[in-house]
C-alpha cells in the first residue's frame, strides 16, 4: 500500500541538460535512507513536459533499477494526449514501476465525460495500479469528486493525488469511493490536515529538501499522532512556502543544488530562481537545521 511520505523526486540535470544518472543514483539512495516511504518519478517536479517519451522511460527505469524494491516507485505517465499517456503508462509498466501517477490532461480543458473516458481508456488497457492526479492550479481542469467515484470503480485505478489544498475534498470523495480508495495530498502546507481527515499520505515538493522530517511527520499523523505531526509541519513551513516562491520546480531545484546534490541546471522555458529569492530559501533551510 502507497502511504506515508512519497517525494517528487527533481530530476538532476549536467552543464550540457542531460540527465546526471551519478547525481540520480545519490539521491535515490539518500532518500531511502532518510526514510522516504516512496519515490515519484518524472512528475511535475522532475520536469516531466520538457522530457521526450526515451529520456523520460530511461528515467523511470533507472530509479527502479536503484531503488531494487526497496521502496515503491510511483511513474508520472501523464499527458495532455492519452495515446501519450497511454504509451507512457505502458512503457513504465515495462520498466518495473509499481504505480503510474496521471495528472488531469492540461491546457485541453476537458469536459468530466472527457476525464472519464481519457482515465478508463489508460485503466482498460495497461494493466498496472494507476493514482489519478487533480492539480486545478496548473491544468485549467478540475477533476470533480463525482468524477473520481466512477473511476474508482476501476480496479487497478487505486487511489488520487488531489492538490486542490482543499480539505473538504477528503471527505467529499471518500463519500464517492471505497475505503480502500487511497486518497494522497498533493500540497505540502495542507498534508496534514489531509491527512487526519482520512488521507494516507502525500506526495511532497519539500521531501526533496527535508526528507527525514517529512517522512517523520506522515508517519506521526498516520500513527494518529496529529499535534505532535503539526510541530514538525510547524517548522516546515516556511520551508514550504519557500518551494513556491516561483514555479515548481524552480526553488526546489535550487535548494537541492544548495545541499551539494546537483547542479541548479533546468530546461527551458523553465529558469534558474531569481537572487531576489535566495535568502529566502536559505533561511527556510538554517530554520530546519538543513545547513
Amino acid at each position: 500500500m502507497l502511504r506515508g511520505s512519497m517525494v517528487a523526486l527533481v530530476t538532476p540535470m549536467a552543464e550540457d541538460e542531460s540527465v546526471d544518472w551519478k547525481a540520480l543514483d545519490a539521491l535515490v539512495e539518500w532518500h531511502i535512507a532518510q526514510g522516504t516511504h516512496a519515490i515519484v518519478a518524472m512528475g511535475t517536479t522532475g520536469e516531466s513536459a520538457t522530457f521526450d517519451m526515451s529520456e523520460h522511460i530511461e528515467v523511470i527505469r533507472k530509479v527502479v533499477e536503484k531503488v531494487d524494491g526497496r521502496l515503491p516507485v510511483i511513474a508520472g505517465t501523464g499527458a495532455n494526449s492519452t495515446s501519450e499517456a497511454l504509451e507512457l503508462t505502458s512503457k513504465s509498466k515495462d520498466v518495473g514501476a509499481d504505480a503510474c501517477l496521471l495528472v488531469t490532461p492540461y491546457y485541453n480543458k476537458p469536459t468530466q465525460e472527457g476525464l472519464f473516458l481519457h482515465y478508463k481508456y489508460i485503466a482498460e488497457r495497461v494493466d498496472i495500479p494507476q493514482l489519478l492526479y487533480n492539480v486545478p492550479g496548473r491544468t485549467a481542469v478540475d477533476l470533480l469528486p463525482e468524477t473520481i467515484g466512477r473511476l474508482a470503480k476501476f480496479e487497478n485505478i487505486i487511489g488520487i493525488k488531489e492538490a486542490t489544498g482543499d480539505i473538504d475534498r477528503v471527505a467529499k470523495i471518500r463519500q464517492c469511493t471505497s475505503e480502500s480508495f487511497l486518497l494522497i495530498s498533493g500540497d505540502d502546507e495542507t498534508a496534514v490536515d489531509f491527512m487526519a481527515a482520512g488521507g494516507c499520505g502525500e506526495i511532497s515538493v519539500t521531501a526533496n529538501v527535508a526528507p527525514a522530517k517529512v517522512a517523520k511527520m506522515c508517519e506521526l499523523v498516520l500513527e494518529g499522532d496529529v499535534e505532535g505531526a503539526r510541530d514538525i509541519d510547524k517548522e516546515l513551513l516556511p520551508l514550504h512556502q519557500a518551494m513556491f516562491l516561483e514555479s515548481n520546480p524552480i526553488p526546489v531545484k535550487y535548494a537541492v543544488a544548495y545541499l551539494g546534490f546537483m547542479q541548479n541546471i533546468l530546461r527551458l522555458p523553465l529558469t534558474p530562481l531569481s537572487p531576489e529569492y535566495h535568502d529566502q530559501v536559505h533561511r527556510a533551510m538554517a530554520h530546519n537545521q538543513l545547513l
